[in-house]
């Protein structure tokens, strides 16, 4: 059975760089101040997609990003582990988006590809944690989903097997397509990069990557397949007010670097008094809460 997938995939900064320039004055994330890497749990999901693609031939894959025009290097990397196609959502409008303005503009750019049957995503972004993204493009879109997924056992007859962890172990369960499948950074690795595949989409990129007067124009008229697609708020059709700090009814108010340092220890009870304690003083130094 050929099925036409959509893996969500983000470019993340790592959060094992957070420093005092992390944030800008507006609460949002300062990415131009931290690295940049291919949000890990979305790996997996790409996996599970190119391991459904070998089982089903004529199967594609096309991964959807939305970020700066840098985010194409997400695009590049999928490609060069066998993902057919991609494209990028790249627009001011679509800048300080939370997690229902991020959904709004997938399910649109969902909406625009067409005749999806999967769509896969890793379980979250390390830039958030919030888990809310695949789930809410899946309500948005009014399609079957399951999260926390582990393997997708295989596609038979427009229905996906699913195993997804739960607490306590873990259950099998099965989704009518279409659907979107959330996968655990649990699940199998994805594979490495295919030196063949690096040669062949080295050059790939989005328009807006290009610099002025670009030096391989001929080439990239010569080979079509090295454009990546590039998607405006109106190449979707999108609704400004529902896209980035517009349509974000969440604000981030400060994110800190916390260094946990053993300086001392302490031996607690199963006291109320000492939970208590303990609590008071993780508040107090801003360790939790």
């Amino acid at each position: 059975m050929a099925l036409k997938i959509v893996v969500l995939a983000k470019q993340v900064p790592d959060t094992r760089n957070v420093g005092k320039d992390a944030m800008t004055p507006e609460g949002t994330v300062n990415r131009a101040a931290l690295p940049a890497i291919f949000n890990p749990d979305d790996l997996n999901a790409i996996e599970q997609a190119l391991r459904i693609k070998e089982q089903n031939p004529g199967t594609t894959v096309g991964v959807l990003t939305m970020g700066p025009p840098r985010a194409g290097e997400i695009i590049r990397q999928s490609l060069y582990r066998g993902a057919d196609t991609g494209w990028l959502l790249t627009d001011r409008l679509f800048a300080g988006a939370d997690t229902l303005a991020t959904s709004y503009a997938l399910a649109t750019a969902i909406k625009k590809i067409g005749g999806v049957d999967l769509v896969l995503g890793g379980r979250q972004a390390i830039d958030g944690d919030t888990a809310q993204v695949g789930p809410q493009v899946a309500e948005k879109l009014g399609l079957n989903q399951v999260t926390y997924a582990e393997e997708i056992l295989g596609i038979e007859n427009g229905v996906a097997t699913v195993r997804r962890r739960i607490d306590g172990g873990q259950e099998t369960v099965k989704v009518p397509l279409p659907a979107v499948i959330t996968v655990n950074g649990s699940a199998a690795p994805c594979r490495p990069q295919n030196a063949k595949l690096v040669m062949k989409y080295k050059y790939a990129t989005c328009p807006l990557e290009r610099p002025e007067g670009d030096p391989r124009a001929d080439l990239y008229a010569e080979r079509p397949y090295l454009t990546l697609n590039q998607w405006s708020v109106a190449d979707v059709d999108g609704d400004p007010a529902q896209c980035g700090l517009a349509g974000s009814p969440t604000k981030v108010k400060t994110v800190r670097n916390i260094v946990f340092q053993a300086k001392e220890s302490k031996t607690l009870t199963s006291s109320d008094a000492d939970i208590d304690g303990i609590i008071k003083e993780l508040l107090n130094e801003k360790i939790i809460g």
